[in-house]
């Protein structure tokens, strides 16, 4: 890992590595944080935040971006946070290299380009398999909750945001981001699963594969039922 070079070089390096490590799981976990964020979270003074930061962002670790902000904007320019890039991220052992993004265009130009939905499909049906066996495990348990867990085992390291609209489905990492960059479709089929587990017409706002720091899926409030009134 790039943070542990100061081990054996530098002891005051080595200090701050358990510090570096704590944001960059924070930031992997919660997604892209605001400096302030993570000085409240990790309980630092803004000076240690941006010494962490300006070394993490220094050896590529990290990347400053503009805060995208859903629904209406306010006053005053967006706040700057920092999310990992794609060499942060590998820290975390991707499953995916260049050989599977190699195999997969060998089988679109042998199979043609469904070949990728039916594969999506494919490794997509294990996650519904066990979603549904977590769910006949515990009947009480939201569904949402349930699929939060299945995604995680898989890596994606997924949370729930409540917001007064409904939920935001986050999935902090994507092992797979670089094959879904170039085949977009699975992102799709992923989005279609979703909505079909959770009974629901989700809204997939941002993805890992096309730059966003964290996968963000809407999830609404089911709609109220309406009243039949009463005849008299």
């Amino acid at each position: 890992m790039p943070w542990e070079e100061g081990f054996v070089t530098d002891t005051v390096v080595a200090v701050d590595i358990p510090t570096r490590q704590r944001v960059i799981n924070l930031i992997l976990n919660e997604g892209p944080q605001t400096a302030k964020q993570l000085a409240d979270e990790l309980d630092l003074t803004p000076a240690a935040v941006r010494r962490h930061l300006t070394a993490l962002l220094d050896d590529g670790t990290l990347i400053s971006q503009e805060q995208r902000v859903y629904g209406a904007r306010g006053r005053g320019r967006p706040s700057k946070v920092f999310a990992l890039t794609d060499a942060g991220r590998s820290e975390f052992r991707q499953s995916y290299d260049q050989l599977a993004i190699a195999a997969m265009r060998r089988l679109v130009s042998a199979a043609g380009p469904n070949s990728i939905r039916e594969l999506a499909h494919d490794q997509l049906s294990e996650v519904e398999r066990r979603f549904h066996e977590e769910r006949i495990s515990a009947p009480e348990a939201p569904a949402i909750d349930i699929l939060v867990d299945v995604l995680s085992q898989d890596g994606f390291a997924a949370s729930i945001r409540p917001l007064h609209s409904g939920d935001q489905l986050l999935q902090h990492h994507c092992p797979i981001a670089h094959v879904a960059a170039e085949f977009p479709v699975i992102c799709e089929i992923e989005t279609q699963l979703i909505s079909r587990l959770l009974g629901s017409h989700v809204q997939r706002l941002a993805t890992i594969a096309h730059g966003d720091g964290v996968c963000t899926t809407h999830v609404p409030k089911p709609l109220p039922t309406p009243k039949i009134p009463r005849r008299k």
